[in-house]
């Protein structure tokens, strides 16, 4: 009895004599733009801390770099009240994000906290932002087609689950339109939306007016506005892939549409000039295309038997030039892409897509082969009227010249007309196949006609 006393009362005295681990904390030294520097507190690259500020305000940071002693931090939130020496105190678990199937249907910033005013998020997991990288060998084939909604491209460019592609256009063209029916007609489990850099009043149009409550109903919508802080937008693109990667890891079918590639790489490039790296291709840094591929190889189809995320990446043509830096970047990292032409959208085209321009990479091995015969048979009709555009229409075009022109001259207005689609018109992937049959038929069904030959039965004029 004495003796478990004793033992009691000895481990009672140890956990006495244990002292109180310090505070760990250091101060901030310097200020320029939006660059902090702080010195006594050992954080690493990815650590988030808080900056107490006069009176009860402080300021959310994350660290991006270091040089000696010196901590390079940038602001989350707004920077107020600070003063040379404010207290720098570390935050622990700073780099975990909510993720978990109450998401659907709501709207939240970069952090994962809410901005839809429904109260907080009672998520099942908080998780790393970085999640884990699976081998490119263990991932499945891309081996399925995606129903998108779209004729254009259900029927010329076929997705394939797992596929990333990317949105070419300038500024106007109905890009955001193009997503947010995409989002709505989605054959898709989940539709993951990020909105990038946008202005406040789009991020409020694209959830009310284009993404519906039917499309919100089943998506989750991260927004950074362009007035939010550089890190704030790059951790919103990545805080969508993550949540995205959740959906997949639970066999979801993901639709990850991104809006814009472009914004993030630019809240790189202020990041990345802030602290000092030095500007390469038109002003971009070397890091900003270090990143590309690292948050769009995030995406994809996981391991055989599992989800997929299917992505789509807007990127931002300055001036309508294909040859952008972050545009040619995209182009090379991803599995094929979608060109919005401004002439098309002038001439009430929508959606204008410039289906000469536009590929998928993978449509060969997601398609029958009839189909993709027949989808590059209306590529051919399609580019041939264009290179006789101008001659047809200032009239110097006398038909019967080339046979080929005419056949294109004959089809090219069911052409157009299968090529536009309405706002609110959904156009699944075996009705556009069949619409396309019926688009442009077969160059032999006309050859036949001539020569008297009898139609095969079931062959389109």
């Amino acid at each position: 009895m004495i003796g478990n006393l004793a033992d009691r009362l000895d481990r009672l005295q140890g956990s006495l004599n244990k002292e109180p681990e310090p505070e760990l904390s250091g101060r901030l030294t310097r200020m320029v733009g939006l660059t902090l520097e702080c010195v006594g507190c050992p954080m690493v690259v990815g650590d988030r801390c808080v900056i107490q500020g006069q009176g009860t305000g402080s300021v959310e940071a994350e660290v991006v770099g270091f040089e000696d002693d010196r901590v390079y931090l940038m602001p989350l939130t707004a920077i107020e009240g600070l003063r040379p020496g404010a207290r720098v105190v570390p935050l622990s678990a700073a780099s975990r994000v909510p993720v978990g199937p109450q998401m659907l249907g709501r709207v939240v910033d970069g952090s994962g906290e809410p901005l839809d005013g429904k109260g907080p998020l009672q998520t099942e997991a908080r998780v790393s932002i970085h999640g884990d990288i699976i081998n490119p060998l263990d991932r499945a084939p891309v081996r399925q087609s995606m129903d998108v909604g779209i004729r254009a491209i259900n029927a010329l460019m076929t997705v394939g689950q797992g596929q990333r592609l990317g949105l070419f256009a300038g500024s106007g063209v109905g890009k955001s339109m193009l997503l947010g029916m995409m989002t709505r007609f989605t054959d898709a489990d989940v539709t993951v939306v990020g909105l990038i850099g946008e202005r406040g009043r789009e991020v409020k149009e694209f959830i009310e007016d284009i993404l519906g409550d039917e499309g919100l109903a089943r998506s989750v919508v991260v927004a950074a506005p362009a007035d939010d802080s550089p890190l704030m937008r790059l951790r919103a693109a990545m805080l969508t892939t993550r949540i995205a990667e959740y959906y997949r890891d639970q066999g979801k079918r993901v639709l990850l549409l991104m809006d814009s590639l472009t914004r993030y790489a630019q809240a790189q490039r202020e990041i990345a000039l802030a602290v000092g790296e030095p500007p390469a291709t038109k002003g971009y840094p070397p890091s900003v295309f270090a990143k590309l591929p690292q948050l769009v190889e995030r995406t994809g189809n996981g391991r055989p038997g599992g989800g997929s995320i299917t992505a789509f990446y807007t990127v931002l043509t300055e001036g309508d030039d294909q040859q952008d830096p972050i545009a040619d970047a995209a182009r090379a990292i991803l599995d094929g892409h979608i060109v919005l032409s401004r002439r098309l959208a002038e001439e009430g085209h929508y959606p204008a897509i410039d289906v000469e321009a536009s590929i998928s990479r993978v449509m060969p091995q997601v398609t029958e082969l009839e189909h993709f015969s027949r989808a590059q048979r209306f590529k051919q009709v399609y580019s041939r009227y264009q290179q006789a555009r101008d001659l047809i229409s200032v009239g110097a075009y006398v038909k019967g010249s080339d046979s080929e022109t005419d056949f294109a001259m004959t089809h090219i207005s069911n052409m157009r007309q299968f090529l536009q689609q309405g706002l609110n018109e959904s156009s699944p992937l075996a009705e556009s196949i069949e619409q396309l049959l019926a688009a442009v038929p077969e160059r032999r069904s006309l050859e036949r006609l001539k020569a008297g030959v009898p139609k095969v039965t079931g062959e389109s004029e």
